[in-house]
């Protein structure tokens, strides 16, 4: 059995790869899709989508995500876990970002990718969701495009039975 610091810095290459994963589906869809350049940013990723001749800006925390989606962000994880900085833990938000991506591995070439608007979020309060109860969101497109768009999410999630 391997030891918690080789399972730690396994979980945290499989994280960075994970992220790199989701930028390449994203941006054969999208194109424009970055990573934040700043490793203490609240988000990972950036989405830019053209929309009626403008351009919309999807800030996303990419999250892997085996059994749940965790919400949470601000602590280390893998092999870094010893990190001792005054950034306290925090459940994402609109302030944070606008969109949580759960990245759950089916196999090594599979996945499925799981958009969770942080108004959701912020609504439901919690620092995790059963993927299981997040089906709705599971490779859900629309859901991403328009996670910032209050009425339109919380509709859909009152819908799926999730408010």
């Amino acid at each position: 059995m391997a030891s918690t610091e080789e399972r730690g810095r396994q979980a945290s290459i499989d994280g960075f790869a994970h992220e790199h994963i989701v930028v390449g589906a994203l941006m054969k869809k999208y194109h424009d899709v970055f990573f934040s350049d700043n490793p203490l940013s609240s988000y990972d990723l950036i989405i830019v989508r053209k929309v009626d001749n403008r351009e919309d800006i999807i800030r996303a925390q990419v999250k892997t995500a085996k059994t749940s989606v965790h919400f949470t962000g601000g602590s280390r994880g893998g092999v870094d876990r010893k990190y001792k900085s005054g950034v306290k833990t925090y459940i994402q938000s609109t302030k944070t970002s606008d969109v949580v991506i759960g990245y759950t591995p089916i196999s090594d070439d599979q996945f499925e990718l799981y958009f969770i608007p942080t108004l959701l979020i912020e609504e439901w309060g919690a620092k995790s969701k059963s993927i299981s109860l997040l089906s709705a969101f599971k490779n859900n497109y629309e859901i991403l495009e328009r996670c910032k768009d209050k009425k339109y999410i919380l509709s859909k999630a009152q819908e799926f039975g999730l408010l």
